[in-house]
């Protein structure tokens, strides 16, 4: 009497190893869009709050480029000790925010997308006194923005 020996097949094994490599090709570039994405958010949630600093600065000051001591608004004391200058506002950053244009009675926020994001198909993002929001990559603002 022959004794039957139990298991997989060599064959079954490579369909199996077939099935999720096929899996881990489709699931991979979809994490890594989503992780993209939630980086986008953040440094959105930051440009957002960057602005409303920006908005209580004018409302102190009555112009968004100096306060009423004359001192500008990107000195040392100023936006930049905000804790508004990266994104995230801990760890690594995958945007770094600053102030790309300021007058009197206005003011463009820049968030510039590095390491990692610095790839990402949105490019960086742009925010105004206006509320005007823009992207500098090749996905149209309406998408990034969302």
């Amino acid at each position: 009497m022959k004794s039957r020996m139990s298991g997989f097949t060599l064959i079954e094994l490579m369909i199996v190893v077939a099935i999720v490599a096929i899996l881990a090709a489709i699931a991979y570039p979809s994490y890594e869009e989503s992780v993209r994405k939630s980086r986008r958010t953040d440094a959105k949630a930051v440009l957002i709050e960057a602005a409303q600093w920006m908005e209580r600065f004018y409302t102190s000051n009555l112009r968004y480029d100096q306060d009423i001591n004359g001192a500008l608004v990107t000195s040392a004391g100023q936006f930049p000790g905000s804790g508004l200058t990266m994104s995230p506002k801990g760890g690594p950053a995958f945007y770094n925010i600053g102030l790309q244009a300021v007058a009197q009675s206005s003011f463009t926020l820049r968030a510039v997308a590095v390491g990692a994001q610095s790839n990402d198909p949105c490019g960086n993002f742009t925010l105004t006194e206006a509320g005007v929001r823009n992207v500098t990559g090749s996905r149209p603002a309406a998408e990034c923005w969302r």
